[in-house]
């Protein structure tokens, strides 16, 4: 059974500007595209039964918020595959069950109702850090929503969080057919004990290298998997957030793993994943390693 892409809508423009993208995402990798509209309209309208006038007319304007997405995604791309839902749940509940047998989830980077100068809305943050698939949060300037740096980024965390982020980054690259640029940013250590015996800077060449040496073991495999992928890995001092941020005003995606623990209902982000989804210059993959 083929997986489609799934956008959560709402009629707002950042929610429009994820329709387009993922528009674009959905025919690039030749994926059926899910327009999903939820609201707890029902609990909104005082529990009104489906006769009432009001309860059908909210209902209505939602379902004309769906279709007009879903004509505004086929006038991108008439061949693509288009459906789409209205639920009556909160969107954070409907988009984590719809993320159970989704390829991609599209939000946008705030909805209908979210205060304007938020840098990311409560929704997104939540699907994010908490859904099964990979989640894209579109947000970003101009050039980095249209794509025109033919660049992806990769940041390379902890191996144990990130293998299924790299084989995510490198069909992404290869279905773009454009570069695919991989960082793993270190740390110079706060403290090095004096050896007199070793030559200087030796400690701090150690803990580059080791950043390479876990840049090419989790490469290797994918690397073979899509030989014509034009990958530059590199390695980066500082604080991962901060290399990542400033890497991702010239890229046309970031893409990070997230560690999803079996059980756990809380929000599974780090703070890489908050830097990027706040700030970013270019749409944010969070793509979940599940333990």
């Amino acid at each position: 059974m083929e997986l489609p892409l799934v956008v959560g809508v709402d009629g707002s423009e950042p929610s429009l500007t994820a329709v387009d993208w993922a528009a674009d995402e959905a025919a690039r990798h030749g994926l059926p595209l899910r327009l999903v509209y939820a609201s707890l309209w029902e609990r909104y309208e005082g529990g009104a039964p489906s006769y009432d006038p009001e309860h059908r007319s909210e209902e209505a304007r939602l379902r004309d918020v769906v279709a007009s997405a879903a004509e505004r995604a086929r006038r991108r791309d008439p061949a693509l595959r288009v459906c789409t839902e209205v639920l009556p749940e909160d969107a954070v509940s409907a988009l984590l069950q719809e993320g159970q047998s989704a390829a991609v989830m599209v939000t946008g980077s705030r909805g209908r109702g979210e205060l304007k100068g938020l840098l990311l809305g409560s929704v997104s943050l939540s699907v994010a850090a908490r859904a099964y698939c990979p989640v894209i949060v579109v947000r970003g300037d101009r050039a980095g929503l249209a794509g025109t740096h033919e660049r992806i980024l990769l940041g390379v965390g902890d191996p144990a969080s990130t293998t299924e982020a790299v084989r995510f980054a490198f069909r992404e690259a290869e279905a773009r057919d454009c570069v695919l640029d991989v960082v793993r940013a270190w740390r110079r250590p706060a403290y090095v004990p004096t050896d007199h015996c070793s030559p200087a800077g030796i400690p701090v060449r150690l803990h580059e290298q080791r950043a390479s040496l876990v840049l090419d073991a989790l490469l290797r495999g994918p690397a073979g998997d899509h030989p014509g992928v034009r990958v530059r890995p590199a390695t980066a001092e500082g604080p991962a957030r901060t290399v990542l941020l400033k890497r991702s005003a010239a890229a046309d995606l970031v893409i990070i793993g997230a560690r999803r623990t079996k059980g756990h209902l809380g929000l599974q982000l780090g703070r890489v994943g908050h830097t990027l989804l706040h700030h970013a210059d270019c749409p944010v993959a969070i793509v979940p390693q599940h333990q």
